[in-house]
């Protein structure tokens, strides 16, 4: 058994891990880390405390994913509820589909009961603020007064976070494997926009067969290559676990984008081998648990060799 996680995991990943001990799923262990980390205001990438949109919306995305049967749940554009892991989770048990959007998928959360909640916080509404005054822009942005266009105003405001998101990955005592993530997504994004976190393949992909992969980053890069999909096919192609990893940064480099690509990949084999790697490997690590361990352990991300000292 093995549950490992992204650095902002660390609310709930040793809940996470008592949960496998008493032996509960690998689904259970990353829907109970995921939904710590939404509750966190602290954490503005994520959940409640998340940084809003142009408008000055949360807008969720999340999907989960279970390596057993292949099957999967997802969500994006959510509003007003405050766990989308868990909302996910229920559109893959109860539902045909695989991901729901919008008006639909907040219309699917009150149904099920879901916890609502105001997921703007004082703290990311001041943020927000701050960042329309330093690009000049003003709240009337949410009043759609003609005065300057979304697509314009998102230009100004570039430049501060274009990302940030929660994975967790779970082995279970019986060696199923599932994949979370979650995300307020892109700060001060334009409204309606849907990263990778929701798009199965591209920010989760789980195969007991195989392992797991899941990705933070600038999601619009993920998306064109189908990151984790990438990954875990190339485990199934007999390739060693950091090898799949280094291969899909190594496509990701190659992509042009209007903005910086940054890219964290977390990921795991079948036996439980796990691995990390970031663009940003000064400063990026991630965190482990096996049964025994107390606490969580920390691991360091890796990095492409040509990116050494630069």
């Amino acid at each position: 058994m093995i549950l490992i996680g992204t650095a902002n995991t660390a609310p709930g990943i040793v809940d996470g891990m008592a949960a496998l001990r008493r032996g509960g799923s690998a689904m259970d262990a990353v829907e109970i880390t995921l939904r710590a980390v939404e509750s966190d205001p602290l954490e503005d990438s994520v959940g409640y405390g998340g940084l809003p949109n142009l408008l000055g919306e949360v807008e969720l995305d999340a999907s989960i994913m279970d390596g057993t049967s292949l099957r999967a749940g997802a969500v994006a554009a959510l509003k007003g509820y405050l766990h989308p892991i868990s909302v996910a989770r229920k559109v893959m048990e109860m539902l045909p589909h695989v991901l729901l959007v919008g008006s639909g998928a907040a219309r699917f959360a009150a149904e099920i009961g879901a916890e609502a909640g105001d997921l703007l916080t004082d703290s990311a509404a001041a943020k927000y603020r701050e960042r329309l005054s330093a690009a000049s822009l003003t709240e009337s942005l949410a009043g759609d007064d003609g005065s300057v266009s979304l697509s314009d105003a998102l230009w100004r405001v570039l430049g501060y976070r274009s990302h940030g998101t929660s994975n967790a990955i779970a082995i279970d005592r019986e060696g199923h494997i599932c994949c979370g993530v979650t995300t307020s997504g892109w700060a001060f994004k334009y409204p309606g926009r849907v990263g990778d976190s929701p798009i199965i393949g591209a920010g989760g992909y789980a195969d007991d067969r195989y392992g797991a992969c899941a990705c933070t980053g600038l999601g619009e890069a993920s998306m064109r290559l189908c990151t984790a999909y990438s990954v875990v096919a190339g485990l199934a192609g007999g390739r060693q676990l950091d090898d799949c990893v280094e291969s899909a940064m190594r496509e990701l480099a190659r992509l042009s984008s209007p903005v910086p690509i940054g890219m964290n990949i977390l990921a795991l084999d079948r036996l439980g081998q796990h691995t990390y790697w970031s663009t940003h490997t000064a400063d990026r690590h991630y965190l482990y648990m096996r049964p025994d361990d107390s606490e969580p352990q920390r691991g360091l991300a890796k990095g492409l060799a040509d990116d050494a000292g630069h």
